[in-house]
Parts: structure tokens; sequence; C-alpha cells
């Protein structure tokens, strides 16, 4: 029997989850509550998904429900979720800095929250997505969270206590890849080379630089000296980025990015 899943929000990320849940062979039936009526018109025409009224039919309908919303949004959500919530549901939200405390103050102590913190390469079905499950979630459950968010790229479990760490790992750093490809593009333009060809032969050098790190399990160090000859080009690219604190700045961009994430935290739980 299909699985009857609901989303609360079908923006970016909603939306990505959806369409690829669409295509696993019927084994979701799927549901949805969108303000944005363009948006939910398109999704019906291209997708099977019924679009409910109200998020408390949503809630009343489905056994999976998927808050997709930003943090900011989550208090209005969760106050239309508690009349049709029930411990038998799954509750899975994707919104950065909040605990699952936080969601069991609305849904009860005894009701199965998972979070999660999954990133924008699930657009393409590349993402990476951390879960972190609360105490009531059982086996059974688990394994079809992994296969929820699998349909939009890996899955990996971490405990609660590192969610807000890892969004700066996984979640932001796409932000960071995408400003350095911009910065070569610019620098090969600099230099005479068409502004499309320099995104899309740095994009490429990216990838597969990233590839190999994934595929030889090999220390990135090691990967960089190996394109590091003496006296030659890289290292003097290298020796560049080194004295203009390309490392520290990454460092500090990660330590700033997940003390945000603890505040948003902070300021929603008041």
């Amino acid at each position: 029997m299909a699985v009857k899943t609901g989303f609360i929000g079908t923006g970016n990320m909603g939306g990505a989850i959806l369409k690829c849940l669409s295509r696993q062979n019927g084994r979701y039936e799927l549901f949805a509550y969108e303000l944005n009526t363009k948006l939910a018109d398109e999704l019906s025409r291209k997708y099977p998904v019924s679009f409910l009224d109200s998020i408390w039919e949503l809630v009343k309908t489905c056994q999976v429900i998927i808050a997709a919303v930003k943090p900011a949004q989550m208090d209005t959500v969760m106050k239309q979720c508690t009349d049709s919530f029930d411990s038998s549901k799954l509750f899975i939200t994707i919104a950065a800095g909040l605990p699952i405390k936080y969601y069991e103050n609305f849904l009860g102590k005894d009701s199965k929250i998972v979070r999660t913190m999954p990133n924008t390469p699930a657009l393409i079905g590349e993402g990476m997505t951390i879960v972190s499950y609360g105490k009531n979630v059982e086996k059974v459950e688990a394994e079809l969270v992994n296969d929820i968010f699998s349909s939009v790229g890996k899955v990996e479990e971490m405990p609660e206590s590192m969610m807000s760490e890892v969004i700066a790992l996984t979640s932001s750093s796409p932000a960071y890849v995408f400003m350095m490809l911009e910065a070569m593009a610019d620098a090969a333009v600099r230099a005479g080379i068409p502004r499309n060809t320099g995104y899309r032969l740095a994009a490429q050098a990216v990838s597969g630089s990233a590839r190999m790190v994934l595929e030889t399990g090999m220390h990135p160090g090691i990967l960089k000296d190996m394109v590091c000859s003496p006296s030659g080009t890289t290292i003097e690219a290298v020796a560049t980025l080194e004295r203009n604190g390309f490392r520290n700045a990454i460092i500090e961009a990660m330590d700033n990015c997940t003390k945000r994430a603890r505040e948003i935290g902070r300021e929603i739980d008041k």
C-alpha cells in the first residue's frame, strides 16, 4: 500500500523531494499544502500530487508529514498541526536550528519527530541530507525516512547535538562553492575566456575533484600535493591562496554559520 505523504510547502526543497518521490513507482501517495496557488497549479499539472485546502486536512490525511518551510514560519505551521496529529504519524522537518523538543512541545512527547538538513543539490538528485531521529521513531520508520531522502541524494545519520554544526558543512556549503566558481569564471573572463565556457570548465574541475575525494578515499592534502609540481603553476596559486587567508576564510565562515544556526533555534524557542 502506498505511503500517504504530505508536504507543507513545495518550494525548492519540498518541491525537489516531491518530484523525486513521484517517480518511485507508486510507493508514495502524495499530498501537499501550498499558499502559492500558481506553484500548486504548476506542480499538480506535472506530478501526481493532490493539493489540500488546509494544513489540518493534510495532517489528518497523511501518515508522513514533511514540513518544508522556513524556521520563522514554523510556529504558525505547528499550531495548525496539533489538532489532527497523533502519535502514529511521522513528522519530518527540514528547518534549520529548531530542535526536536521544539516540535514535541506542539505535537506531544510521544510524537515521532525526524529532524533533517538537506541541501540544494537535492534539486538535481545529488543532495546530502543529514538526519537525526527522535526517541520514538522506530527502525521501520527510519528506513522509510532513508528511502525518502535517498531519492534526492545521499543520507547520513548524525546525533542531534551536531545538527547546527553540520549546517555549515553540508547545507550552506554549496553557496561557498558557487562563490568560488563565480570568482574562477571572473578570472577566466579577465584572461580572455568566454564566461559561459569559464563556468562550465570550472564546474567540471570542481565536480571531478570532489569525486576524487569520495572515490579514492585519499586525504585532500595528498590530492592537493599531487597537483603541485616543484616551482610549478599550481604551487604558486596555492601560495597566493594561503597568503590571502583562503583556509581561514572558510573556517571563519563556517563558524559564523554555525553560530547563526544556534541563534535561530534560540530565537524561535523563546
